[in-house]
């Protein structure tokens, strides 16, 4: 046996995933009790690049020296609009309850962390990103509704991962009618299926070409957060650029060049609109209006039925949550009510002659037709655990009675599996996408975003098992990431960590080429994906209102798309729902917009 190491490459300037939630800070994973854990202390790689630099900045915050290509008098200027701006359009998140004052009950907010000025984004590869949207919505209801498919991917991943387990066995139950009989989940199979999804990619230099190409990083099918700020960021960066356009455009033009290689004499430049607040209210009002039409004398009387977010006690992101929330007022007149898994099952209750969901109001019982998780997506949302059965796993008891009952979820229990890393991983595998989409142009354009994925499961074969001797006997540490079924910041690895778990959890027999991989059950919940190297630009960073400092920086682009599908897998609804752009300093390979490592952006395109 041979297991060979190389030194870790630790100049490295990108990351396969910027995993960036509301939600979560970054937290170190905890692996399954299957997975072995080398013996030394893992280190985190270290980055190349600077959060901040301290010559920019003094200790109260103000800036001492200007930013590259920006005068001082220009940047002090832009720190003012956007604060102001911030302020009176609600980009903003909560610094936490009260906020030091001694007002019981008071909430305080500060802007959100967001990147100063947008940042330099090829045209073409924006408009291809966009145009994803609708074939990606089509196959994620489609992999919903092929039970056997989501049962085999995720065959490894259940013995290893409970969380996941525990959503394929609800799944079963409430859509495959096992163990508890048809009858058990009849409201959720007839019921509409909403779907906001958000697929992430990232700009990686096509070998062929030299230009840089769009790249899928993961495909979000819960929770899919930010589309009210993103939206908020992008006009305030459109009104940046154009009252300040000749202060600018050595910033903006350094930029350009930077990831295009030149800068043209396109007149059409600029930051563009994102229609979020417009088309995710929209999706959601064609799933509450086509509930409202099934179920004769749905709201008759003054309460009209509602939709639930299902949210986490404790939120910070209430702003970006609140402005979907305000738009469904003022768009549709639809009623919104926020609760925790946890108050569901306390509060709901289920008719079980007709899969109508209630809950007492202040002052009538309210019927609920659309279920918005914002929330649910990971296992600490449901610390109560997983005892169902002894009735002690409050937060699984409501997901699964919202889950059977006949209002539309957003997303469904399929749709959630969809989302999954070995889903994304599986479809990678020649025929898989052409299984479940048939315009041959649809397929083959989602295959072309997809980045190089491999089973660590008992399912690799030898492009699997070529990949694990490439970072394991030919130094290629540094092309890689090892990733979780895992949603939120924190949980990847790389580099020396990478190295470090595949050794231990694998055993390589013979050397080079011919050596035999055999991989340990444990490693069932993981997948490797090719690193993606997007191209660097100037950026600077604003967290807390202040400057954080400037430097050079990668962005991860994500698009979100809307679908509504009845029972049958009829199409209703299905539409490009608007843009983000995430910002981040170089050198930081993990990290999210809520942990202190990602800013909120916008794409310049050019």
């Amino acid at each position: 046996m041979r297991r060979t190491r190389r030194p870790l490459l630790s100049t490295l300037v990108a990351s396969a995933s910027l995993a960036f939630r509301a939600h979560q800070t970054a937290e170190s994973f905890s692996g399954p009790p299957s997975l072995k854990r080398p013996s030394v202390s893992l280190l985190r790689a270290p980055r190349t690049g600077s959060r901040s630099d301290p010559a920019l900045a003094s200790s109260d915050g103000d800036m001492t020296e200007s930013v590259p290509n920006v005068s001082p008098g220009t940047l002090a200027t832009l720190v003012e609009y956007a604060t102001s701006f911030s302020a009176a359009n609600g980009l903003q998140v909560e610094s936490g309850s009260g906020g030091g004052s001694s007002v019981p009950g008071t909430r305080s907010y500060v802007t959100a962390p967001i990147s100063l000025l947008p940042q330099a984004y090829p045209r073409d590869q924006f408009e291809r990103a966009t145009s994803l949207a609708g074939p990606f919505n089509l196959l994620v209801d489609r992999i919903s509704r092929d039970g056997p498919f989501l049962k085999e991917t995720h065959e490894d991943v259940r013995g290893v991962d409970e969380y996941t387990g525990k959503l394929l066995e609800m799944y079963e139950e409430v859509y495959l009618g096992e163990r508890r009989g048809d009858g058990w989940g009849r409201f959720a199979r007839s019921a509409d299926r909403l779907g906001i999804q958000r697929s992430d990619y990232m700009l990686h230099e096509d070998s062929a070409t030299g230009g840089h190409v769009i790249k899928q990083v993961e495909l979000n099918t819960i929770a899919s957060s930010f589309a009210g700020l993103a939206s908020g960021v992008a006009r305030l960066h459109s009104f940046e650029t154009e009252r300040l356009g000749d202060e600018l455009r050595s910033f903006l033009e350094g930029n350009e060049r930077a990831v295009t290689g030149k800068v043209s004499d396109d007149g059409d430049k600029g930051v563009p609109a994102s229609p979020a607040m417009t088309a995710l209210p929209a999706a959601i009002s064609v799933a509450y209006d086509r509930y409202v039409e099934r179920h004769a004398g749905a709201g008759a009387g003054s309460s009209k039925p509602v939709v639930v977010f299902v949210v986490q006690p404790g939120e910070t992101n209430t702003v970006d949550q609140r402005l979907l929330e305000f738009a469904l007022h003022d768009r549709h007149g639809i009623p919104v009510v926020r609760m925790s898994l946890a108050e569901v099952q306390e509060r709901v209750t289920m008719d079980e002659s007709t899969g109508r969901l209630s809950f007492d109001g202040e002052a009538s019982r309210r019927e609920i037709a659309v279920v918005y998780y914002r929330a649910g997506y990971a296992p600490t949302d449901y610390p109560s655990g997983y005892d169902t059965a002894g009735g002690t796993g409050v937060e699984w008891l409501g997901r699964e009675k919202l889950e059977r009952g006949a209002c539309a979820k957003c997303p469904c229990l399929g749709y959630h599996l969809a989302g999954t890393k070995k889903v994304q991983q599986e479809l990678a595998r020649p025929g898989v996408v052409e299984r479940f989409i048939d315009d041959g142009d649809d397929a083959a354009a989602i295959r072309s975003a997809f980045a190089g994925l491999y089973s660590l499961g008992a399912d690799a074969n030898e492009d699997d098992a070529g990949a694990v001797r490439d970072v394991l006997l030919r130094g290629g540490e540094g092309r890689y990431v090892l990733k979780p079924q895992r949603e939120g910041g924190g949980n990847n690895y790389y580099g020396r960590e990478m190295v470090d778990v595949l050794s231990a959890n694998c055993t390589l027999t013979g050397d080079g080429d011919d050596a035999a991989v055999e991989l340990s059950a444990g490693l069932g919940e993981f997948i490797l994906m090719e690193r993606l190297f997007p191209p660097q630009q100037l950026a600077v960073l604003l967290r807390n209102g202040r400057v954080e400092g400037s430097g050079m920086s990668i962005s991860e682009l994500g698009c979100f798309g809307t679908v509504v599908a009845d029972g049958e897998g009829g199409v209703v609804h299905n539409e490009y729902g608007g843009f983000l752009l995430r910002t981040k300093f170089s050198g930081v390979d993990e990290g999210g917009v809520a942990s202190g490592f990602a800013t909120l952006s916008s794409p310049y395109l050019c």
